[in-house]
Order: structure tokens, then sequence, then C-alpha cells
């Protein structure tokens, strides 16, 4: 018995050296500050898709909104907005489901449009290196005696 909780010990001592070289090797910070920043990230992405571009194309489509968009599974369901329509039975919220899907592509095409700038300025900045100077005159007799004298 005493040998069973001392192989316990051993073991639980164990992870947590391990942990320590893991948090030590900087990873947890890694981790908590990339959690952070996908956080702060998301917040900013929702408002911009909720609070800009959303009302757009709401203004383009008539004020057109998916998310209230549903069909019912049973007969009881009769309401005509989604959350009264949740209350009399099950339904299907298809309209939900299209406007995140929606929101997804938006996001998508805004992030590969600003991503494109970036690697179109970026090749603007990275100028092509020039091409070496032709070699002098001399430089080209010397080449061509050296392989003259190579042929033999």
């Amino acid at each position: 018995m005493n040998n069973a909780v001392r192989n316990v010990e051993e073991k639980g001592m164990g992870m947590l050296k391990e942990f320590r070289e893991f948090a030590m090797k900087g990873n947890v910070v890694d981790l908590a500050v990339a959690v952070i920043i996908g956080a702060a990230f998301g917040a900013i992405v929702t408002s911009l898709v909720g609070d800009i571009i959303m009302p757009i194309i709401g203004a383009i489509t008539g004020g057109l909104d998916f998310s209230n968009y549903f069909t019912g599974l049973s007969k009881a369901v009769n309401a005509t907005n989604l959350a009264d329509a949740k209350k009399q039975g099950a339904v299907l919220a298809w309209g939900n489901f299209l406007t995140l899907t929606l929101n997804f592509l938006i996001i998508a095409f805004v992030l590969f449009l600003v991503v494109r700038f970036m690697n179109q300025f970026k090749r603007k900045d990275e100028a092509k290196p020039a091409e070496p100077p032709k070699p002098s005159d001399e430089v080209v007799l010397l080449t061509e005696i050296r392989d003259l004298l190579k042929k033999g």
C-alpha cells in the first residue's frame, strides 16, 4: 500500500515538473495572449459585420433579415416570429443559419481583400535586385583567353 501511494506521488510530481517546464518555455503565456487577442478580434469582427456591413447589405436588400425565418416541425407551430414559434414547438431555424453563413462569407471576403491589398503593397516595397553590370572589355578578353587555354 505504501509503494502505491509513493508511485502516485512520484507520478504527480512528474506531471508538475512537466507542467513547470511547459510554462517556463513560455507556452502558457503565448496561449493566453493568443486567446485574448482572438477574443478581441472576434468582438471587432462581430461589430464590423453587425454594425457596419450588415446595415449596408440591409439597405441594399430593402431591410431583408433572414434571422427570423423558420420552418415549423409540428402542426402546432403557427407563430409568425421565431421566438414565439420556439415556444409553440420544434422549429427548424434555418434563417439564423443562413445569416451566420452570410456573415462568414462576408468576413472571409473582406479578409481576402485586406490580405490581397497587403500583399500588393508588400510586393511594391520589394524592389527587384538590380542586374549586375556588364563585364568590361578586359574581363571579356581575359575570359576568352582562359577558355582558349583550357581547350588546349
